[in-house]
């Protein structure tokens, strides 16, 4: 499921998958591992911002991806299952190609103040 929060001509974007386990390894080496949940890859463009992560903060855990006990499709969210959310920072989401073929990533938000806005969306989802 890919969301595109649409501010503007600018968009956090986030790649959910449901997931039984998953898992991030660095050099061999667990960083962070979930059991049931969401899996959730998450681009920041360079125009993003605080109000920006809030919107998609409450999209993320709102998102009705699970089938509720009576077995009615899509009523459930990750909060109502209590499952987790791993997110991982992915900034090829804002990827193109130029006109000779090689990837672009212009649009990505820069390496510094991603990490900022990232952590931030993390402590949102933790809240």
């Amino acid at each position: 499921i890919l969301f595109f929060f649409a501010h503007e001509s600018f968009a956090m974007r986030l790649v959910l998958q449901r997931v039984k386990s998953a898992s991030v390894t660095v050099d061999n080496s667990v960083i962070s591992s979930i059991g049931p949940g969401v899996l959730a890859l998450v681009g920041l463009h360079e125009h993003d911002n605080e109000e920006n992560l809030k919107d998609c903060c409450k999209k993320l855990l709102a998102a009705k991806l699970w089938a509720n006990d009576n077995g009615g499709q899509w009523r459930h969210g990750v909060k109502q299952k209590d499952y987790e959310v791993l997110c991982v920072s992915q900034f090829t989401l804002y990827g193109t190609l130029s006109k000779k073929n090689q990837p672009d990533y212009k649009l990505a938000m820069k390496s510094v103040p991603a990490k900022e806005l990232y952590t931030k969306f993390l402590s949102m989802l933790r809240e």
